[in-house]
């Protein structure tokens, strides 16, 4: 468990979605950390994946009786914020800067609003590289004294087959990309590759 000055926990958690949020919920409740969900995630195009996205972690955060901020949704902004690195690979450079773009407004949002510590659901997906986002989160507070960076690895304690079952046990909109055009374009080019494989195999 982290320490905070003053001993009192209030966690600000940002969320990337429903299914990366299940298990860490679960277990911030277990052990008495009521967190604040912070929905912040210009990257998702188009704006209604964005909304069902948001719609479904409002869903689940109502039944545990938690709050959901929604930030200001501006894909402009981080269009300009990653657009150097358009070409890069997945889990490269570009999602080192998206990471830093939604975990600095969380950032500014907790040190705004008095809570002590922020923590990240990005931490959860098997595709996300935990450096990118312990960096992120990291550079992301150190501008607030205020607010202190949890960088906890949320896969492990058997955290990653809990999100699998909540996920099946709740139904949720779940999706093989981040929400950008770029991890869509990569999962589609996955795709049509292993499609032209299968049929010339056949």
């Amino acid at each position: 468990m982290p320490e905070v000055a003053g001993g009192e926990i209030r966690l600000l958690l940002h969320c990337c979605c429903a299914p990366c949020s299940g298990a860490i919920l679960e277990w911030l409740l277990a052990h008495d950390i009521r967190p604040t969900i912070f929905f912040s995630n210009s990257n998702i195009v188009p704006r209604e994946e964005y909304e069902i996205r948001k719609a479904e972690i409002i869903r689940y955060a109502e039944g545990l009786g938690l709050e959901v901020i929604d930030d200001d949704y501006n894909h402009e902004s981080w269009l300009c914020a990653v657009q150097e690195w358009a070409d890069a690979p997945e889990r490269g450079p570009r999602c080192l800067r998206c990471f830093r773009f939604r975990l600095d407004r969380a950032a500014a949002y907790a040190h705004e609003h008095g809570f002590n510590l922020l923590t990240t659901t990005l931490a959860s997906s098997r595709w996300k590289d935990l450096t990118q986002v312990d960096q992120a989160g990291s550079e992301a507070c150190a501008a607030y004294s205020d607010v202190e960076w949890w960088g906890r690895n949320w896969r492990k304690g058997g955290l990653q087959e809990r999100r699998n079952a909540i996920i099946r046990e709740q139904g949720f909109y779940n999706q093989n990309w981040c929400g950008c055009e770029f991890s869509r374009r990569a999962v589609e080019a996955r795709e049509a590759c292993g499609s032209t494989k299968q049929q010339s195999d056949e």
